[in-house]
């Protein structure tokens, strides 16, 4: 079928985060391997740090010299992937962001700069996220090899061998690159394909989507008639969508209603879809894409559907206002000084809940043996065994504290 054609030329197989400390050059590693920048929004290039999600595809090829990325197409190759990346931020005031991202990731490269002590504090954190959300598929770039010396480098590939020692990434392969100059990219490129494979999928069955973007494409001033409905831009995690499908965006839109508010799922309209900077007409898990649909572009403006899960009528998974989940503590507190313990959960405590790709506060109001039920600022779309990431205010942040288990209200 042509469509089958599109999807196979168009749409990433794997989705690949970028993950790390602040400044240890994944954003300029995505801009290496696809030649797209990630931080365009202007307060990101204000500051110099990735503050949301950034996303781009590249296709890598395989040649009798080895691997490259369609930054540098060869003449005589073999198409070997096409991988979506996440740019994940690394500033410890964003690790809710960086969890949101995970939740959509089939695995990870790990940047740690060769010109740095290792670990670093959000590296810790970082590869702790990745532990607990199990992805277990993961390449070390050991980035900015061009500012140290060889004996530099050594002591720093020790010390990142230490570190991941009996973890999730104790296996993983140690690659030293420099993104800015473009040394040895072809061999991350191979251990990547050789590592991180494309994982089986749930075709078949009922299609969602997890909402990481939403927006308005329409010009100031732009005339009615010529109003462009809003984007939603995320993941598919199963199934299949196509142009024309009629889908449900759950938990949706807040609505107040006399004395007190509730959130009321939308419905609207694929009207076309995007992979990338191609149209496609069919989408599937893979990579990242965008819904151009009917919504009022009031809806989507600076991420307002952001967390929200997108269906086919009636086929979401439950909406939960309160839940409760099994907690499953660290014994530290990740990227602290010194080892610093990690306390019991607490009747009435706050605590910072990422679900899928959505970001909420909650109040625990009791507590039964190793179950918590918390009450919910913001309501969450997920289905019973979600695996969440826990976080509690320590000091001035949120810090990553464990994870839970939804078992349900």
């Amino acid at each position: 079928m042509v469509v089958k054609k599109i999807i196979e030329d168009k749409q990433p197989e794997v989705t690949l985060g970028l993950v790390g400390h602040v400044d240890h050059g994944k954003t300029t590693l995505l801009q290496r391997l696809s030649g797209k920048w990630a931080d365009t929004h202007s307060e990101e290039q204000k500051r110099g740090i990735t503050i949301r999600l950034g996303y781009a595809n590249t296709r890598f090829y395989k040649t009798k010299q080895g691997y490259t990325s369609q930054q540098e197409k060869p003449s005589s190759f073999e198409s070997s992937r096409l991988v979506s990346f996440i740019d994940a931020p690394g500033h410890e005031t964003l690790m809710a962001t960086m969890l949101s991202g995970a939740a959509t990731m089939d695995g990870a490269l790990l940047l740690i700069s060769a010109n740095e002590e290792c670990p670093q504090p959000q590296t810790k954190e970082h590869l702790m996220a990745l532990e607990l959300l199990g992805i277990d598929k993961i390449v070390i770039v050991q980035n900015k090899i061009d500012l140290v010396n060889k004996e530099a480098a050594l002591k720093n590939y020790k010390q990142i061998k230490d570190f991941v020692k009996g973890s999730i990434a104790k296996d993983a392969p140690i690659i030293p690159v420099s993104a800015v100059h473009n040394i040895n990219i072809g061999s991350l490129i191979e251990a990547i394909e050789t590592t991180i494979p494309t994982p089986s999928r749930h075709l078949d069955a009922d299609p969602l989507m997890f909402v990481a973007r939403s927006f308005d494409i329409n010009k100031p001033g732009s005339s009615p008639d010529k109003l462009l409905g809003g984007v939603l831009g995320g993941l598919v995690k199963q199934g299949f969508f196509n142009i024309g499908d009629a889908v449900e965006i759950s938990p949706g839109r807040f609505v107040q209603d006399k004395q007190q508010g509730h959130f009321l799922p939308l419905k609207t309209e694929i009207v076309a879809l995007r992979s990338g900077d191609d149209s496609v007409s069919s989408v599937r898990p893979g990579g990242s894409v965008a819904f151009l649909t009917f919504l009022d572009p009031a809806l989507v403006k600076s991420d307002q559907l952001v967390g929200c899960v997108v269906s086919f009528p009636g086929k979401s998974p439950p909406v939960w206002q309160s839940l409760s989940i099994e907690a499953h503590l660290l014994s530290f507190i990740v990227g602290s000084q010194g080892k610093e313990k990690i306390d019991a959960i607490k009747k009435g405590e706050a605590l910072m809940l990422t679900v899928n790709a959505a970001t909420t506060a909650g109040f625990v109001d009791s507590i039964k043996k190793n179950i918590f039920h918390i009450g919910l600022k913001r309501p969450v779309c997920a289905s019973e065994g979600t695996k969440i990431a826990l976080s509690r205010r320590i000091g001035s942040r949120w810090r990553l504290i464990g994870y839970g288990i939804l078992k349900g209200k």
